[in-house]
């Protein structure tokens, strides 16, 4: 395969399949692990640090722990049940052996900060040799280091960052690299762990009897957290794995929620379509709020309000409007984006990005998403606060004097400002739920202004933002391209789910857009983007049709989707962003919107079918 970027040819059994790999973390940042047992995505100590670890995104520069057999042997990957400790079990023809891989998540702020990572061999039966490579790459392969050695452990020294490398086997060093070879019986183990180390935090041994405590304590964490979900329907197994993997994005010190814990994973392999998401989306993290309070997660919910009250989110006052499109994980406003040319990118994707030029984009459709979840948290969380209501009032205000304007739109394209029909859904959204919110608690309003501007939009939807000729609600104001966002219409409880403008809307998306259950976003032909090449079907899209099938009670269709989609999330229930031609994983890895799209779209089709 050609890279294209410079590079030569990439040899891509240097690249794992993006769906081969599970997640592990502690609230603070996250670690992809390969069936294979190597962690080829590594950020610390937080989300959206340089990378230790991003072999994912270059083979040779970007640094890798790799822990394997050393004898051929066939892998399983899963998790703990009802956590997020992954075990990935090796097969081979003398014995069988499994890599348990955990971060313990703790409150103390000191341990906190330790970012403890833990990789604990067991050989299960027979015998099994292993071997370890422990090879960092700071900030993103640009910074060298030094190893400094003594007995069973091994400090990694960069200008930015130390790490204590601690474990119960004997390890070798070359001065940049660290490995171990060892050979386990049966009833026989092996620890490995990785801890940030600071002036206040130091290194520290993790022998078997404390990595089977840390094990235990956090199986317990996850399995304490889970049992707060209300959600008792046909699909359990997979909702509570979307729940889970929702919760491993989130950044405890401020609650705030990534929309993916990577960069730069392809939306197309040997594209240009390759973005850092590391960072709090306003309408991926609002519907998140959506989906954990659907399952009964309200502290989840309380946690993302707080991050937006306390960081002023709503009293921005940039050229944009009040708020962002994104934010840093700390609520920071600048997120300069640039492309790290040393990085060949995962299969040759290049260029690979980090930070995001997007922030300076306008897409009104995210007022509505964050309005709505205010609106969701005040009916099933708590009564919002009458300085959070001020801020609403103000932000609605903008709107009705700013909503009538063309936008970047809600797939952030960079092609030019467009009069988006979803941009004007949702700011319909955002006026029509304070208006609910205002009315319901009696709380002061200029409902007569409001309510003029709500219809005002609802009126020019009806009128502009539908084609005779398609037959359909489109993409943009007078045209007559289709686009999938307007599957959220019912949802949004804009139109009903039966109206027959409606149902011949679906009709059409599905003609157009729909290839055995994958829905996507739109024809990049036909709406032209700024960016060269395809992508794939659009996860979550095909989870909206999923409960637009749902809520016009076709639900023999929606049941037959949802349970095609299924088919296509990784061995552990992991989806990225997009579905390719052939079913692989593209995009960002995990990815919350599409796994907050699986929940509601479970949710409904569960009570729908009764």
């Amino acid at each position: 395969m050609e890279s294209g970027n410079g590079f030569g040819p990439v040899d891509g059994a240097r690249y794992p399949p993006i769906s081969e790999h599970g997640l592990i973390g502690d609230l603070r940042t996250a670690a992809l692990v390969g069936t294979d047992g190597t962690i080829d995505w590594y950020c610390c100590p937080r989300f959206d640090a340089p990378s230790v670890f991003a072999s994912i995104l270059d083979a040779d520069k970007g640094g890798s722990f790799e822990l394997t057999a050393e004898v051929p042997a066939r892998t399983r990957q899963f998790y703990f049940p009802d956590t997020n400790v992954l075990i990935t079990r090796f097969y081979a023809a003398d014995g069988v052996a499994e890599i348990q891989d955990f971060m313990p998540v703790v409150d103390e702020s000191r341990e906190a900060s330790r970012h403890r990572l833990i990789r604990r061999v067991v050989c299960v039966r027979g015998v099994l040799p292993f071997r370890a490579r422990i090879a960092p790459r700071f900030a993103y392969g640009t910074e060298p280091h030094t190893v400094r050695m003594q007995a069973n452990e091994a400090v990694f020294e960069s200008p930015s960052l130390s790490l204590a490398l601690t474990s119960t086997a004997p390890l070798d060093t070359d001065g940049t690299d660290v490995w171990s070879h060892v050979k386990l019986l049966e009833g026989e183990s092996v620890v490995f762990a990785l801890d940030r180390i600071t002036d206040d935090v130091h290194p520290r041994a993790c022998p078997r009897a404390e990595a089977q405590a840390q094990a235990e304590a956090t199986v317990r964490f996850w399995r304490q957290w889970l049992g707060r979900s209300r959600y008792r329907g046909r699909w359990r197994e997979m909702v509570h794995r979307s729940a889970l993997v929702l919760k491993l994005l989130t950044y405890a010190p401020t609650g705030a929620i990534v929309a993916a814990p990577t960069t730069s994973l392809p939306e197309r392999v040997g594209g240009e379509r390759n973005w850092d998401y590391r960072y709090v989306w306003i309408r991926d993290a609002a519907f998140c709020v959506y989906a954990m309070l659907r399952l009964g997660f309200t502290s989840e919910a309380e946690a993302f309000m707080n991050f937006v009250s306390e960081r002023g989110i709503m009293r921005g006052g940039g050229t944009t409007g009040p708020l962002q499109i994104m934010y840093g994980i700390d609520g920071r406003t600048d997120l300069p984006e640039r492309e790290l040319s040393h990085f060949e990118g995962y299969l040759g994707s290049a260029p690979v990005r980090v930070g995001n030029a997007a922030t300076g984009q306008l897409q009104l459709d995210i007022y509505g998403a964050l309005i709505d979840s205010v609106y969701l948290y005040d009916k099933w969380g708590q009564p919002i606060s009458s300085a959070h209501w001020d801020e609403v009032g103000a932000v609605v205000d903008w709107l009705c004097d700013h909503w009538d304007q063309p936008d970047e739109g809600v797939w952030e394209t960079r092609g030019g400002r467009k009069d988006f029909v979803y941009s004007r859904l949702m700011c319909w959204v955002a006026i029509e739920r304070a208006v609910r919110i205002a009315n319901r608690r009696g709380l002061p309003a200029d409902l007569a202004r409001w309510q003029r501007s709500r219809d005002a939009i609802y009126r020019q939807i009806m009128r502009q933002g539908w084609s005779a000729e398609r037959g359909a609600f489109v993409q943009g104001l007078g045209d007559d391209v289709l686009d999938a966002s307007v599957l959220m219409m019912p949802m949004a409880k804009f139109v009903s789910p039966t109206d027959p403008k409606w149902l011949s809307t679906l009709d059409a998306l599905t003609a157009d857009l729909v290839s055995d259950s994958l829905v996507y976003r739109y024809d990049p032909e036909a709406s032209p983007d700024g960016l060269h090449g395809t992508e794939g079907t659009f996860s979550i899209c095909s989870f909206w049709y999923v409960e637009a099938l749902t809520r016009a009670g076709r639900l023999e269709e929606a049941r037959l989707a949802f349970e095609k989609m299924l088919t296509y999330g990784n061995h552990l229930g992991l989806y990225a962003e997009e579905i390719g031609r052939t079913g692989e994983q593209l995009g960002n890895f995990p990815q919350a919107f599409t796994h907050l799209s699986l929940i509601s779209a479970a949710f409904n089709l569960d009570r729908a079918l009764g």
